[in-house]
């Protein structure tokens, strides 16, 4: 059971939070980090392009992560799901309902970091989710190596759909884009995209289909089916922040918070790191290296020190 007072709060237990957490405990602080352990990418076997660790699955770093952030006697990860944060005296109270069995959260914090991520809405595609983590994949940078040279599918209704497919022509040189009846890719685009070997297919889908649980192409509405061996599909992304909607915290126009270099929210002693701020989804290795960067930073404003704009030496 978690005491009722920790100097650092950190609420997610992804590779952000817990890159915050293990070098945070490591500066002698003391920490507990709050997790859910429902990541959106659950579904994902392997993670790729993280040093030292290329091809782990990523609950697998996960766990890592919290033996190690628990190795220390000042650190400890709590499963539980966040539901409020309310300033209290000098600090802020958390409070969070108990998962997998473990015991309801409350507790006071100096300071909080939020490393919640996202939560993503896949296009309304009835099987997508049979083939979502296998043959299909969101990041391109994670996972286009893998889909060299096969004939890929790129689902999605969103504006970004052209760009999306042009980096895709780096790995391979036959792609189809599917905007599923959506008018999100212009005509400009899909002449440049046409240029590059690649074709927009507007019609909307039925379904992907597959056999033995492998994916073999997409059926459009009209009963056709277009031979895909995968590909990519661009979910709908949105911050999982309503437990802290009480701090009236900065956001952009997409509702990621807004931070400064560090990690630093609009509301002094929150931080953010991960998927929670621009540009949002992000390759594991780069929401650690955030965690690294607030850690650094919030070490630093505990003890007064100045660093990038944040007050100076304490007066004491």
């Amino acid at each position: 059971m978690p005491r009722e007072s920790h100097e650092v709060v950190v609420i997610g237990g992804g590779p952000a939070g817990l890159s915050t957490a293990l070098n945070l405990v490591r500066a002698r602080r003391d920490v507990l980090v709050v997790d859910s352990n429902r990541p959106r990418h659950a579904a994902t076997l392997v993670a790729r392009g993280y040093l030292t660790r290329d091809g782990i699955a990523p609950l697998e770093l996960r766990r890592i992560g919290r033996e190690e952030v628990e190795a220390y006697d000042n650190g400890e990860v709590a499963f539980a799901l966040a539901q409020s944060i309310e300033v209290s005296g000098a600090g802020f109270r958390v409070r969070a309902t108990g998962v997998r069995g473990a015991a309801d959260i409350d507790v006071v914090a100096q300071t909080v970091v939020l490393a919640t991520g996202l939560q993503e809405t896949l296009p309304a595609v009835p099987s997508i989710r049979a083939y979502y983590g296998t043959q299909l994949h969101s990041c391109v940078e994670c996972d286009g190596y893998e889909k060299a040279d096969a004939p890929l599918a790129l689902i999605g209704e969103t504006n970004d759909l052209a760009e999306r497919a042009m980096l895709l022509t780096q790995w391979t040189d036959d792609l189809i884009v599917f905007t599923n009846a959506a008018g999100t890719v212009s005509d400009d685009d899909e002449r440049v995209l046409a240029r590059l070997g690649v074709r927009v297919e507007r019609r909307a889908i039925d379904d992907v289909v597959g056999e033995r649980g492998t994916m073999t192409g997409v059926r459009l509405v009209d009963g056709t089916v277009v031979e895909r061996a995968g590909g990519f599909v661009r979910p709908l992304w949105t911050p999982s922040l309503a437990f802290a909607s009480g701090l009236d915290l900065e956001t952009d126009d997409d509702g990621y918070l807004l931070t400064d270099a560090h990690g630093r929210s609009s509301v002094p002693g929150v931080y953010a790191v991960g998927e929670t701020t621009p540009p949002g989804p992000q390759q594991l290795i780069v929401a650690a290296g955030s965690g690294a960067v607030a850690a650094a930073a919030i070490n630093r404003d505990l003890i007064g020190l100045a660093i990038d704009g944040a007050p100076g030496i304490a007066v004491l």
